[in-house]
């Protein structure tokens, strides 16, 4: 008995060695790079807008044309002394009188003068929100990179990144900022016409959706995972796993589409104009005493992100990898027009995006 123990504990030790050895034979740490498709899932979420303009505010209008006059006026007031006619055709039948036209109108621009217009209590445009506006990303392929490291034959720390891509994105609907006030004329206007003017006119500001593109961004969106992979290195070929982490994702060289650029610049002579007590030449769209320009940043964010995939061995070294991953993402969006001669903000805008991609991958990878 004494010698089959002497025979049999060497080899036992021998064997428990060996398994312990089989147990261990993996590969600490893998490279891999391949396609990376990305598409966001988010869907827009509308502009909410403030002007420096406050609620109330109380402008002077000074000269305005005949045309953005008349569009401001509430086409159902009546006069306050002819309950029969509406202030809007009293004031067509005003404006188009030759009798009254150098009483009315300014000789060297045509417009209505100044001494008419009087002032305006203006609303709506301190703060509002547009329906149907917003911001979406668009797909986009890149070359995606990990590199894991193995803490055993199953559980495994991945670094999710690549080059990072040039993302185009798209603007939806239209922001329109619905004005409504009272204007108190004087002169002319007041006589002949009424007191007191009702306004309401939605002034346009820019379309969003009729652009290719409303800007684009250079997307920063590493990734780490902890991963659990079924099966046995040596053993199976094909071996699943699934992982969860977080992502991060940072947003640079934001570009703006040119015309959008240009017609916030206007947006905010306008909302100058009105400060400088030329609220017709804000309906006119003329220039103002403002130098604007405008600045948009992104926030950076944090999101969990969630994968499930799959290895394929091709030898003791290379292995082909494909996985699907979600990550909950959004962050936001912020757009600022600023006056340059004094760093007053003039305008400000921001929106979420939800952008919540799916992400796909397909691979080779190197195990060392």
């Amino acid at each position: 008995m004494n010698q089959w123990l002497k025979a049999a504990l060497p080899a036992a030790i021998l064997l428990s060695t060996n398994l312990a050895h089989a147990e261990g034979d993996f590969k600490r740490w893998s490279v891999s790079a391949g396609w990376m498709h990305v598409m966001p899932q988010g869907k827009a979420n509308p502009f909410n807008v403030n002007t420096s303009v406050a609620e109330g505010t109380n402008a002077k209008i000074g000269n305005i044309t005949r045309e953005s006059f008349l569009s401001t006026l509430d086409p159902n007031q009546v006069r306050d002394n002819n309950k029969n006619q509406t202030v809007y055709d009293r004031a067509v039948w005003l404006l188009d009188n030759k009798t009254f036209t150098n009483l009315v109108y300014d000789s060297a621009t045509g417009e209505i003068k100044a001494s008419n217009t009087g002032s305006a209590q203006i609303n709506g445009l301190e703060s509002w929100q547009n329906a149907g506006t917003g911001l979406e990303a668009d797909d986009v392929d890149t070359l995606g990179l990990t590199l894991s490291y193995y803490v055993n034959d199953n559980v495994s720390l991945q670094l999710i990144g690549g080059l990072p891509p040039k993302v185009d994105i798209q603007g939806k609907g239209e922001i329109v900022a619905n004005m409504t006030g009272i204007a108190s004329p004087a002169g002319n206007v007041q006589s002949l016409v009424n007191k007191q003017l009702n306004l309401i006119k939605d002034i346009p500001i820019t379309n969003l959706g009729n652009k290719s593109k409303a800007s684009s961004v250079r997307a920063w969106t590493p990734a780490i995972e902890a991963q659990y992979q079924f099966g046995k290195s040596g053993v199976n070929k094909f071996r699943p796993y699934v992982g969860v982490g977080l992502m991060y994702a940072h947003f640079s060289n934001i570009k703006l589409d040119s015309q959008i650029g240009a017609d916030l610049v206007a947006a905010g002579h306008m909302i100058q104009n009105i400060h400088d007590g030329q609220a017709g030449a804000a309906l006119d769209g003329k220039t103002s005493s403002a130098n604007p320009f405008v600045r948009v940043k992104t926030t950076d964010a944090i999101a969990p992100i969630v994968s499930v995939g799959a290895t394929y061995d091709i030898n003791q070294n290379w292995y082909g990898i494909a996985s699907v991953s979600y990550a909950k993402l959004n962050n936001q969006a912020n757009i600022d027009v600023i006056d340059a001669n004094n760093g007053n903000k003039l305008i400000h805008s921001s929106t979420k995006i939800d952008i919540d991609p799916i992400i796909t991958y397909l691979g080779v990878g190197y195990r060392f």
